[in-house]
């Protein structure tokens, strides 16, 4: 889902080009490549200034384990179909990626069946019931706006089609990011249908500057005041904020006058060992290490999200200052396996009702 455009990443404990290294990689693990792993990931979990949990995480696993972590960051949409179109000569050995995304690819058979270390941790809804894969982050779907050009948040859906939001608002691509997907999601759930919010997100467009394969790049837009408003998800845009004062996380609601809450719902980053996977013993033991208490417990000291362990009870001051953001926002949950099974139908609707 998330998010941005497809972007090769040197290693994180080395400085050889990750392209070089995947050119040599077949279906067996060749021997100069036996100490590494090699991840597709959804962007939000690494920093941008080598400050994420991605990089505190690997970094401990590869001074445990001597296993090097190659890593490759892209749209959710984009690691899925990427690891797709590469099965008949599988380079990844473990995919993250945000609901449907998860399921889309356990759907095109890319997953191998794995429970890792800590997942009995994991509560039900956060798995999959065959073991394919297993949320390694939790996190929920939000907004951001400019804390500076706008001294309130919006609070509904409404108040974005106000003329004072043309073209300073924006969400990433549904289909193609994990977040710009979650927008129809949240949009279909608030007005009670997949045509009321196709018929809302068509006069949104009128404001809207245009698709983003990147929601993490929107967030720099606003904290700026490039937008006033655009889509993110509350880990990334916490993570964010640390270095952007200026961006806020909001929660829209239908109207002001239904007494409503903001809603919102899970979109846990999830992980799998990818099928046939180059060096698959190796996936397995970054799984295991990803959902180790000492690496939950950096979620959100580090990372800025929510442990995916329910065991883990985070009391840092990121923890406290996130549960505060989620103070008053009704959770629901969507059906998933209606999402993935609908997925091309819903993006073609919003295709068509925007223009886009």
């Amino acid at each position: 889902m998330r998010r941005n455009m497809l972007k090769p990443i040197a290693a994180v404990t080395g400085s050889i080009a990750l392209a070089a290294t995947l050119s040599a990689c077949g279906g067996s693990s060749a021997a100069s490549d036996e100490k590494s792993v090699t991840v597709y990931s959804a962007d939000g979990l690494k920093g941008e200034n080598g400050d994420g949990w991605y990089d505190q995480v690997f970094k401990d696993f590869t001074k445990k384990t001597g296993i090097k972590v190659e890593y490759v960051e892209g749209g959710s949409g984009e690691m899925v179909q990427r690891a797709a179109r590469e099965k008949s000569n599988t380079q990844a050995d473990v995919i993250v990626t945000l609901p449907p995304f998860i399921q889309q690819a356990d759907g095109k058979g890319l997953l191998e069946k794995y429970t890792p270390q800590g997942a009995d941790q994991v509560d039900g809804a956060d798995k999959a019931a065959d073991g394919t894969w297993t949320s390694v982050v939790n996190n929920y779907f939000g907004f951001v706006y400019n804390k500076k050009d706008l001294k309130t948040a919006p609070t509904t859906w409404d108040e974005l089609l106000d003329s004072k939001y043309k073209n300073k608002l924006q969400y990433s691509t549904p289909g193609v990011a994990g977040d710009g997907t979650a927008v129809v999601v949240k949009a279909m759930h608030d007005f009670g249908g997949k045509k009321p919010a196709m018929d809302y997100l068509k006069k949104l467009q009128a404001n809207n500057v245009g698709p983003s394969a990147s929601t993490g790049k929107l967030a720099p837009k606003v904290d700026k005041g490039e937008l006033l408003v655009a889509n993110g998800d509350v880990q990334m845009s916490f993570a964010q904020a640390k270095t952007m004062p200026n961006l806020g996380i909001w929660f829209p609601k239908t109207s002001t006058g239904t007494g409503g809450k903001p809603t919102s719902f899970a979109l846990p980053y999830a992980g799998g060992l990818v099928k046939n996977a180059p060096h698959s013993e190796n996936g397995r033991k970054l799984l295991d290490f990803m959902l180790s208490t000492k690496a939950q417990q950096q979620v959100s000291s580090i990372g800025g999200g929510f442990a995916a362990r329910k065991d883990v009870k985070a009391t840092d001051e990121n923890a406290i200052a996130l549960a505060k953001v989620m103070d008053g926002v009704e959770i629901f949950e969507p059906d998933w396996n209606d999402i993935d099974k609908n997925l091309q139908t819903y993006v073609e609707d919003w295709k068509s009702a925007t223009g886009s």
